[in-house]
Parts: C-alpha cells; sequence; structure tokens
C-alpha cells in the first residue's frame, strides 16, 4: 500500500507560504540548481526522461508529457510557442494558486527547461482573472529571474527565452487548451476544432505546446533528482507525486503533496482532519472537483487516487481536488447547483452543450425540490448520454458526469424526494378540498 510521502521527497517545499517566495529563498530550496547543466543536454534527453519518469499532465487529462513535447515538429522558420494553462476555474480547484503565489520560480524554471525541450523561444503563463494576488508574485518572481539573467535575451543558460504573463476575463471554458488560444490571441474564447492540434498549429498558427501550472512546476526538480526517483512512486502508469485538495466537509480544508495512488481514506484522515462527524458520517465524493462523477462512502473506502483506479469506478481523479460530502449534504441540490455552473459557462458553440446544460439545470432545480416526475430521471440520464462525448471539449462531458454519477449510486434519494412532494401535494390539496 501507498504510504504518506516523507518531507525529504517533496518538490513544493514552500506550499504553504511560510518562506520567502522570492529568488533567494526559491534558491535555498533548491530552484535552479543545476538548471544550466540540464540545458546542455539535447532537447531529445530531456524529453526521454520526463517519459521515463511517467509524468502525465496534472491539469486533468493525465496525458504523457514528454509524448506531447515530443510531438512538437522540427525547427523551422515557424517560431514555437509554449503556453502554460493557469485558469484554475473549476470549483474546488485550488492547487495552482498555491505555487504561483508560494512557489512561483519552480514554475519559470520548468518554464525554461521546457522551452529548450520544445524549441521555443517564448512563452506565455496565461493565469485566472480573479488570481489578482497570485499574478503579481508570479510577475515579480518574473522580475527578479530576467534581473538575475535565469531567462530573457542572453541569458546565462545560452537559451534565448521571454516568458510572459496574460490574464483571462473569468471565463471556465478558457481552461480548455483550444479556447485558451482564441482568448490569447485576442479573441472569443471558444473551442477550436482538432485536429490541427496545437503541436502542428496552435496560438498565431505556429506549433505550440500548453500544459498545466504544476506540470510544468515538477519538471526541474524531476531532472535533478532523475526520472526513476520520480517514477518510483505510485502504481504503474500512475507514478509520481502530485497536489491534491481537500475541501467540504472535511474537518481541515487545504492542498497537499502526496504520492499518486494514495488510499483516499488516508489522504482524507492524514491530511484533511477526517469527515466531519467522523468517517461514519461520509456519504460521498467527488475525486476531482465538480466535473468528476461522486461516489458513494463504500466506494471511497476502497478508492485510490490515481487516474486509471478512479476510471474504473466511473469517475476520475481531474485535478484531484476532490470534495466531500457528509450525510447531512443535499447531494441533489449540490448536483444542481453545479449543473447551473456548467450551463452558465458553456460558450455556446456546440448545440447538444448549448441546449443540453440548460435543460439538464432545469430539471435538475425540479430535482431537487421534488416537483419532477419518475419519468423525467431517465429522461435526463438520456439525454445526459447525448450531450456526453458529443462536443467540441469536455465541458459536455464535465456537465453530464456530476449528474450520471448522482442517479448511478444515489437515485433512491431522488425517487423518495419525488414520492414526498407528490404526498404533500395531494395532501394540500385534500386539505383545500375539506375546507372548501
Amino acid at each position: 500500500m501507498v504510504g504518506i510521502l516523507e518531507d525529504r521527497d517533496r518538490i513544493f517545499t514552500n506550499l504553504y507560504g511560510l518562506h520567502d517566495f522570492g529568488l533567494e529563498g526559491a534558491q535555498r530550496r533548491g530552484a535552479w540548481n543545476g538548471t544550466a547543466d540540464i540545458l546542455a543536454q539535447t532537447p531529445e534527453w530531456i524529453c526521454d526522461q520526463i517519459k521515463a519518469s511517467g509524468l502525465r499532465g496534472r491539469g486533468g487529462g493525465g496525458f504523457s508529457t514528454g509524448l506531447k513535447w515530443s510531438l512538437m515538429p522540427p525547427p523551422s522558420a515557424r517560431p514555437h510557442y509554449l503556453v502554460v494553462n493557469a485558469d484554475e476555474s473549476e470549483p474546488g480547484a485550488c492547487k495552482d494558486r498555491e505555487i504561483l503565489r508560494n512557489d512561483p520560480h519552480l514554475l519559470i524554471e520548468g518554464c525554461m527547461i521546457a522551452s529548450y525541450a520544445i524549441r521555443a523561444h517564448t512563452g506565455y503563463i496565461y493565469i485566472r482573472g480573479e488570481y489578482v494576488a497570485e499574478r503579481a508574485r508570479l510577475e515579480a518572481a518574473i522580475r527578479q529571474a530576467y534581473e538575475a539573467r535565469l531567462i530573457g535575451k542572453d541569458n546565462i543558460h545560452g537559451w534565448d527565452f521571454d516568458l510572459y504573463v496574460t490574464h483571462g476575463g473569468g471565463a471556465y471554458i478558457c481552461g480548455d487548451e483550444t479556447a485558451l488560444m482564441e482568448s490569447l490571441e485576442g479573441k472569443k474564447g471558444q473551442p477550436r476544432l482538432k485536429p490541427p492540434f496545437p503541436a502542428g498549429a496552435g496560438i498565431w498558427g505556429a506549433p505550440t505546446t500548453i500544459n498545466n501550472v504544476e506540470t510544468i512546476a515538477v519538471v526541474g526538480s524531476i531532472l535533478r533528482r532523475g526520472a526513476q526517483w520520480f517514477a518510483g512512486f505510485g502504481r504503474p502508469n500512475n507514478v509520481g507525486v502530485k497536489l491534491m485538495a481537500g475541501s467540504g466537509h472535511v474537518n481541515r480544508p487545504g492542498v497537499v503533496e502526496e504520492t499518486m495512488g494514495v488510499p483516499m481514506r488516508t489522504l482524507i484522515d492524514a491530511h484533511f482532519g477526517g469527515v466531519r462527524g467522523g468517517w461514519g458520517n461520509l456519504k460521498a465524493v467527488m475525486p476531482g472537483g465538480v466535473s468528476m462523477a461522486m461516489i458513494p462512502a463504500e466506494m471511497a473506502e476502497e478508492a485510490v487516487m490515481d487516474y486509471d483506479a478512479l476510471r474504473a469506478m466511473r469517475s476520475g481523479l481531474g485535478t484531484a481536488t476532490m470534495i466531500v460530502f457528509d450525510k447531512e449534504a443535499d447531494l441533489v441540490a449540490a448536483v444542481a447547483r453545479i449543473a447551473r455552473f456548467f450551463k452558465h459557462e458553456s460558450c455556446g458553440q456546440c448545440t447538444p452543450c448549448r441546449e443540453g446544460t440548460g435543460w439538464m439545470w432545469r430539471v435538475m432545480e425540479r430535482m431537487a425540490t421534488g416537483e419532477a416526475e419518475m419519468a423525467e430521471i431517465d429522461l435526463l440520464l438520456d439525454v445526459a448520454s447525448q450531450v456526453e462525448g458529443h462536443t467540441i471539449c469536455g465541458l459536455g462531458d464535465a456537465a453530464a458526469w456530476p449528474i450520471q454519477g448522482l442517479f448511478r449510486h444515489f437515485r433512491p434519494e431522488v425517487e423518495a424526494r419525488i414520492v414526498r412532494y407528490r404526498a404533500r401535494r395531494i395532501q394540500v390539496q385534500g386539505a383545500s378540498l375539506a375546507a372548501a
């Protein structure tokens, strides 16, 4: 069984902001140590090492990072670009902001290394518009890196690299990499059809690699400590260490760094202070934010935090930002609120998403009060299945999965609510007739 991560193996040693976020503090903690030696290797060597480490995208997609880098075409007249997705806009997601404000130099160093690996001389960090304080910290750290000639033209590493920060306008859809590119270009944030993929035609039609903040921030530490060190944590195809968050009905909400494959119960009890009212009071968990299907307490007892194990439970790791619900939680109302979020954030480009998210929200609102009809449950699930997998980006899937998870495990609770509402309505009608 996977155990608790030891302090010596942590990458983010200033996760809670207890130390200096700036360059001097970061260098004392190991950032920028040996970067020149890493950049003295070939881009192919760096890509091979990241492949060997087993690093998968930490933004929820879980795609092999080294493979993604190696898909970039050979150098040509077209420039290459690196884009870092810091648009952390999903309810429950809160891990990347800790890197941005407390350990930004790990991210900047990772950008420098990644840019060399994909042969890019320019990088952009696309940050969520609401992250005002985080952006200020990040920009201050970038200035320090420029002043120390760690990045920029004629830097000490011998690879010219300029890094810019741009912020979004608060649209969740821009978390999709192609919508992010549209927004970065100054256009409306709407997903693009694929192909072409970003590696072939990204921002301004040039080859582009897009990675999550955490994915890029761990690169320097992996290459310093060795690919096999990182690959030694977790289970096959689900290796490494990762930031994980807990919110909702836990006694100590927060963000921690843990091994992939850590048991969900261990994570909740050891790091988040346990479930409010004790483990026996647990009702359900959304393992990776509101876009992942919830699992009931009995499944959470056996669940481990990695991509494949949670997929086998018909849920997903997502960004590993779990939301915990105790037995007092109204799961139907919670999913109705989630459905409202996705309806509001749909860009409206795809008909199944534009029409389906609004329809599902309205039905879920009536499910929450019990005003729905029994036959609408299967109709709702049918519509959700038609939205799922039929949109340009993943927002349609994200809107459908919480609803599917609710009815997969808690359908009797919804049916009982409909029955109670119907009984009350008959009782009120009977009282009215008697009074007449």
